[in-house]
């Protein structure tokens, strides 16, 4: 009995053994070999993984930086420093890091809203935006704050049923995006410290836009007639935030005062 035990154990050590090796040998000849400037880089980047690159993490991130030569100042949490940073290590131009915030296309707090009913469902957007008949406009801010669990940086609040952003705070990382369900918040370069937006979604008609809204885009091309920083696309006006610059201030002011509904409004730190 005692010699059948040791014979089993002897041949269990001699497998793990040799299985050990196999799997050393297959380690070595299978390993994959990682570019060094990837974990530089992923050192450089500040591990915030929230996503405002376009990628699902600060790895990713990396990986596309150094095997694909994706731009180096997409991190918007970092900032030019960091882009400097990995400019250095994979030794290209850093360029200019414009700033990204959020944007909230919706001007309408609910004394503005008409046809509003009273919901008795769960605080949430998501679960409101299910609900037919929660308030007139189909396409305003709900205020349930769902943009505000997510984000990070404290920079979203609701105020009078309204998202509004704190723009000292918001680092343009895009979470709130992806948790607005009825999509009335877009992330967007400010060249200045302030940029004009067209704070409204409504796509209706004129007539239908008014019936739900007093703040609400009419599609009137008043603003378009200004400047052409402004189209008019499904009776609702849009802004060209890329082609904003402080040289263009005037031409904005004009639409924003000829604008009937006063929706155009310029946000940002100033």
């Amino acid at each position: 009995m005692m010699v059948s035990l040791g014979i089993a154990g002897a041949s269990m050590l001699v497998m793990a053994m040799i299985f050990s090796y196999i799997l050393g040998w297959a380690n070595k000849q299978f390993k994959v070999q990682v570019d060094p400037k990837i974990e530089e880089v992923i050192e450089a980047l500040p591990g915030a993984n929230c996503g405002g690159c376009g990628y699902l993490g600060c790895s990713d991130y990396a990986v596309a930086i150094v095997a694909d030569n994706d731009p180096v100042n997409k991190c918007a949490v970092g900032g030019q420093a960091c882009a400097q940073a990995i400019a250095d290590i994979m030794g290209v131009e850093v360029g200019d890091v414009v700033p990204l915030h959020a944007i909230v296309h919706c001007n309408a707090p609910v004394s503005s809203r008409l046809g509003m009913t009273q919901y008795m469902g769960e605080k949430r957007c998501a679960s409101a935006q299910q609900v037919a008949g929660v308030q007139g406009c189909t396409f305003g801010c709900l205020g349930f704050g769902d943009c505000i669990e997510v984000c990070n940086y404290d920079a979203i609040h609701i105020v009078d049923g309204l998202a509004r952003v704190d723009y000292e705070k918001c680092i343009g990382c895009g979470a709130c995006t992806k948790a607005c369900p009825r999509g009335i918040l877009s992330v967007a370069g400010f060249k200045e410290e302030a940029i004009p937006v067209v704070a409204c979604s409504n796509k209706d008609k004129a007539k239908d836009a008014k019936a739900v809204c007093n703040n609400a885009c009419v599609g009137c091309k008043a603003c378009a007639k200004e400047s052409d920083l402004f189209t008019i696309s499904d009776n609702l006006s849009k802004c060209n935030y890329d082609d904003y610059s402080a040289p263009k201030y005037e031409e904005a002011m004009k639409a924003i005062e000829k604008c009937p509904t006063g929706c155009i409004h310029f946000m940002g730190t100033r």
